[in-house]
């Protein structure tokens, strides 16, 4: 019992070295003038998401813009609703192979006039309305090369949501660049909800036509940068931009999350890797040497696990909240969400290597 104990915290210390923090852009009051942005969301079907994005663009003190909405092939009415909002809508007909997400990026680019590029999901949305000149202001804080990529904070509305916490902890930590070792390790790629690049590093990279097979489109982003020698930078979106993830549903969520593990934790590096399972071994770890003390009734060992166990629901919690507004009450409850997380990147790892096949809006997609 006493080696549970010990392991239990052990795995506490390897999570404070795994994920020492999550940077996140600091307003900064700065009178210089920006280039012209294209702003460019690829759309399938985000008729009930993207008028916030949209609301929240025009709301922006910084009006050096333009919104292009790349719609790609949607079947609801997210044509009618981008253009109540006065962005200019492309219909992007390619079939090139891929998720279609790339191809439609690619095609708003090619209709762009910026010399900044923004690339946002439909479902993210800005926080206040200095955030896009908060952002634009980091980039060249940054030297305004290379990409800036910023993963959104999560809101939760809905109970089932919270299932997603591990996940969002795990997605942060596995670009590499958060640990105790900060910029040590190269990062995996970029996040894919919020990315700016100026314009001519990205069409050096060719950009998201060079990765219109890849399913994980950020990380071969942030990749192709990297390849050519070009800043990848990644932090936290809290105060600036956030979004509400799967929405639809719980089928919607482990659907979407199946699309990105078992592909997205090839890039993780292996020492990364290494601590992350750790931590995840240790939150059942600790579940079980609790358990196996109150059926021992030893009231030594009931206080001593309890205390590792209500660690790791703290740490837990800690990092998740760094990631999203997730209900504080779940997390002493964390041995179901990492039971959850695991069970989904098993299955992950069963649709991308076994079938071959994932799905998503509608769509099944072919892992090659």
């Amino acid at each position: 019992m006493m080696i549970n104990i010990i392991l239990g915290l052990l795995a506490i210390g390897v999570g404070m070295m795994m994920f020492r923090s999550l940077p996140r852009p600091v307003n900064r009051d700065e009178d210089a003038g920006y280039p012209f942005v294209s702003i460019i969301i690829p759309a399938r079907n985000e008729a009930e998401r993207i008028s916030s994005l949209l609301k929240s663009l025009q709301e922006q003190d910084f009006r050096s813009f333009e919104v292009l909405v790349v719609d790609d092939h949607s079947t609801d009415s997210t044509v009618s609703v981008a253009s109540a909002f006065d962005a200019t809508v492309l219909h992007n007909d390619s079939k090139a192979a891929g998720a279609g997400k790339s191809s439609a990026c690619w095609h708003g680019v090619q209709h762009s006039k910026g010399e900044w590029l923004l690339f946002l999901d439909a479902d993210t949305r800005f926080s206040t309305p200095d955030s896009l000149r908060n952002l634009l202001a980091l980039y060249r804080r940054k030297g305004a090369k290379g990409i800036l990529s910023l993963q959104p904070f999560h809101r939760i509305e809905d109970m089932y949501e919270n299932l997603s916490a591990i996940f969002n902890v795990i997605v942060v930590v596995g670009m590499n660049v958060f640990t105790v070792w900060g910029k040590r390790f190269e990062p995996a790629g970029s996040f894919g909800p919020c990315i700016l690049s100026n314009r001519a590093d990205y069409l050096s990279t060719a950009g998201h036509k060079g990765i219109q097979e890849a399913i994980m489109d950020d990380l071969a982003l942030g990749q192709a940068y990297l390849d050519r020698d070009l800043p990848v930078h990644c932090m936290g979106g809290k105060g600036v931009i956030s979004f509400r993830m799967y929405p639809e549903g719980f089928k919607s969520l482990v659907e979407g999350w199946c699309k990105s593990f078992a592909l997205g934790s090839k890039a993780t590096h292996p020492i990364v890797m290494l601590m992350t399972i750790i931590w995840i071994s240790g939150s059942f770890i600790s579940t079980g040497a609790f358990i196996s003390s109150l059926i021992a009734m030893d009231l030594v060992l009931i206080v001593l696990t309890g205390v590792v166990y209500l660690l790791y629901a703290l740490q837990t919690m800690i990092f998740a909240r760094r990631c999203g507004d997730f209900k504080r009450f779940i997390f002493i409850f964390h041995p179901i969400l990492f039971s959850f997380f695991a069970g989904v990147f098993v299955y992950s790892i069963f649709r991308v290597y076994i079938l071959r096949t994932v799905n998503w809006k509608g769509r099944k997609i072919n892992v090659k």
